[in-house]
C-alpha cells in the first residue's frame, strides 16, 4: 500500500469531485424550470443554508460569522421560511438600496467586508444572467438579511463590545425587534431610511460624520510618500519634507525652490497647526510620525470615534459635563449650548484619568488633599525617609486613623512602608496646595475628581497628559459660577466670591446635580474642519481589531 496505481488516483479525484462540497454545505446552483417555482423552492434553499449555519458554529459561506443566529432563525420563522428579499424571480427595491449602502459603510464609520459585500456584489451580477438559480437566491437573501441586522445594531450600539461604563440602558435591539425594522425597510423598499433612525441623534456625532465627508473630499483620493525617522543627508530629507507636503497641499512652492527654509517651516506650521502638535516649524519625531499617516488611517481613526459616540445614552441630559480626555478641554453643555469651556490636565499614560459616568454633587473651596497611598509609598516616603522636612516643604500634615495630627518628629519612618502604614498625608489648604482653591467632587470608584492646581502654568503645554489621574481644571472659577447659577437664592453667587476672598474653606452641595461624562474622543469637527488628538493611551490602538475586514 506504499504506492497507489494511476488509477486508484484517477477514481479519488472523481470521488472527491463528485462530493462537490462539504458534508451539510449548501447547495450551490439548483436551477428551476419556471420563475414561479422559486417561490416554492427558495425557502428550502433557505432552511439549508440556516442548517449548515447552525452547525459551522455560526460562520456563513464566506467564513463570517452570523450576526446573531437567533435573530436569523427569527426572522426567517415568519412566513414558513419564505424569502424576504425577492418574490418569483424579481428583487425587492430594498435590494438596491441595501447593496448601496454596504457600498458606502465606511461613511457611517462601518466596514464593508462585514456585510457580506464581496459575495452580494457577485451573487448580484451572477443573478442578471440566471433569475432561475434557487439555490443563489437563497444565498443572496440570507446574506442581505444578517447584513441588515448587523447594520442595525452597529449603528446603534458600534462595532466594538459594550462595557460596564459605556452599558445602554435605554434601548434593546432584540431578535423581535430586528426583525420589526427588516420587515419596515422590505414594506418601504427603502433600507437607508429605517436604518438611519438607528443611528445617535448628538450633535457631536452628526458633525463628526460631516466631517469624514470633508475629509474625504480634501484627502480622499491622495496618497503620499513616507518620511524617515533617521536621516544622515539634511537636504535629502529636506527634499523629501517638501514633496510630502507638496502632495497634501500644505506647501506652496510659487515662486521658491522644494526646499527653501522658511516656505518649508511655514508650511510645517500649518500642518503641525491642522492635527494638534505644537507649531514649532520643526518636523521632529512626532510630526514626522504624523505625516506618516496615509487618509485611510485618519479615516479609521475617525470611524473609531463615531464608535465611541454609540456608547453613549440614546439622549443626553439636558445639562451635563463632558471632560475629552485626549483633546484636553472640558465643556459645560447646556440644551446643545456650551455655557462653559476650559482647557484641563489629564493624566499621564501611567496614571490614566478613566473613563466613567457619574453625577457632580459638589464642590469644595480651600481643601485639603489627602494624598493617594500609591503616591505616598512610589514618591513620598522614599524622600521623607531621606530627610523628614520634606513633609515641611510640601505643606504636608501626619494624620493617624483617629484624624488627629501627629508631628512628624515622632514617627519612626524607617519602619514604614507598603505593609504597614497607619498614618494619612493631608496636604494642608491654600495657594501650595496641589487641589488649588477648589475641588469639584462626583461619586466614583477611582477616587478621582475636577480641580484647580497651584501649579497653573502647566496648561499652556500642548500635551497636558501630566497628572496622576485627577483633571485640573483651568476655568475652575467660571464652573463654579455655573453650578451655583440654577441655585433658587439669588445671593449664593455673591456669597461664593466672598468665601474665596475671605479664603473660607467651605463646602457647596449642588441643589441640581449635574451628570459628567469623561470620555476619550481622538476626532472631531471644529469650524468645519477635522481636528485629530493623539492617542495618549493608546485606546485607538487597541479597537482598530474590530474594524479590520474579517
Amino acid at each position: 500500500m506504499k504506492y497507489l496505481s494511476k488509477g486508484w488516483i484517477l477514481l479519488i479525484i472523481i470521488a472527491i469531485a463528485a462530493c462537490g462540497r462539504k458534508k451539510g454545505q449548501p447547495r450551490q446552483q439548483e436551477i428551476v424550470k419556471d420563475l414561479r417555482q422559486l417561490d416554492e423552492v427558495v425557502p428550502e434553499q433557505i432552511a439549508e443554508r440556516l442548517e449548515y449555519i447552525a452547525g459551522n458554529d455560526g460562520a456563513m459561506e464566506d467564513s463570517i460569522a452570523v450576526f446573531r443566529l437567533s435573530a436569523l432563525q427569527y426572522v426567517y420563522q415568519q412566513n414558513n421560511g419564505a424569502a424576504k428579499w425577492s418574490k418569483d424571480g424579481r428583487a425587492n427595491a430594498a435590494v438596491a438600496s441595501m447593496l448601496q449602502l454596504i457600498s458606502k459603510a465606511d461613511d457611517y464609520g462601518l466596514v464593508k467586508a462585514h456585510y457580506h459585500a464581496g459575495p452580494l456584489h457577485t451573487s448580484s451580477a451572477q443573478l442578471k444572467n440566471e433569475k432561475r438559480d434557487a439555490a443563489l437566491w437563497a444565498k443572496m437573501d440570507v446574506f442581505l438579511t444578517d447584513a441588515f441586522l448587523r447594520m442595525a445594531y452597529q449603528l446603534h450600539y458600534g462595532i466594538a463590545p459594550r462595557d460596564s461604563i459605556t452599558l445602554r440602558k435605554d434601548s434593546v435591539l432584540s431578535d423581535t425587534v430586528l426583525a420589526g425594522l427588516l420587515q419596515e425597510a422590505l414594506q418601504r423598499g427603502n433600507v437607508t431610511a429605517v436604518l438611519e433612525q438607528q443611528e445617535p441623534i448628538h450633535p457631536g456625532y452628526a458633525a463628526l460624520k460631516e466631517g469624514i465627508q470633508l475629509y474625504k473630499q480634501q484627502y480622499g483620493n491622495r496618497h503620499w510618500d513616507t518620511l524617515p525617522q533617521v536621516y544622515t543627508d539634511t537636504l535629502q530629507f529636506r527634499r523629501q519634507l517638501g514633496l510630502r507636503l507638496l502632495q497634501s497641499g500644505h506647501l506652496d512652492t510659487t515662486g521658491v525652490g522644494l526646499t527653501d527654509s522658511l516656505t518649508l517651516r511655514k508650511a510645517v506650521k500649518a500642518f503641525q497647526n491642522e492635527f494638534n502638535i505644537y507649531p514649532d516649524g520643526v518636523a521632529g519625531k512626532r510630526t514626522i510620525q504624523v505625516l506618516n499617516k496615509q487618509p485611510e488611517d485618519w479615516l479609521l481613526q475617525a470611524a473609531i470615534n463615531l464608535d465611541r459616540w454609540r456608547k453613549l445614552p440614546d439622549t443626553l441630559p439636558q445639562r451635563y459635563l463632558m471632560v475629552n480626555i485626549p483633546a484636553f478641554r472640558l465643556n459645560v453643555m447646556e440644551n446643545g449650548d456650551s455655557m462653559v469651556e476650559s482647557r484641563v490636565i489629564v493624566g499621564t499614560p501611567r496614571t490614566r484619568t478613566p473613563v466613567l459616568n457619574s453625577v457632580m454633587t459638589n464642590f469644595v473651596l480651600y481643601p485639603y488633599w489627602r494624598v493617594p497611598y500609591s503616591i505616598v509609598f512610589k514618591e513620598m516616603l522614599p524622600q521623607i525617609k531621606k530627610d523628614v522636612n520634606y513633609l515641611a516643604e510640601k505643606n504636608l500634615e501626619v494624620v493617624d486613623h483617629q484624624g488627629n495630627v501627629v508631628s512628624p518628629d515622632s514617627v519612626n519612618w524607617s519602619k514604614l512602608g507598603r505593609n504597614y502604614f497607619p498614618y494619612v498625608l493631608r496636604q494642608m489648604d491654600g495657594l501650595d496646595n496641589s487641589l488649588g482653591i477648589m475641588k469639584f467632587n462626583f461619586s466614583n470608584k477611582f477616587s478621582v475628581y475636577l480641580h484647580d492646581t497651584n501649579n497653573r502654568s502647566l496648561f499652556s503645554n500642548s500635551n497636558r497628559a501630566l497628572s496622576h489621574g485627577c483633571v485640573r481644571v483651568q476655568q475652575w472659577d467660571s464652573l463654579a459660577m455655573y453650578m451655583v447659577s440654577h441655585d433658587p437664592k439669588p445671593d449664593i453667587r455673591d456669597s461664593v466670591r466672598t468665601w474665596l476672598d475671605r479664603e473660607e474653606k467651605k463646602q457647596y452641595n449642588l441643589t441640581e446635580r449635574i451628570p459628567i461624562y469623561i470620555r476619550y474622543f481622538t476626532a472631531e469637527l471644529c469650524n468645519h474642519r477635522m481636528q485629530f488628538y493623539e492617542d495618549i493611551y493608546g485606546e485607538d490602538k487597541t479597537l482598530m481589531k474590530y474594524f479590520t475586514a474579517k
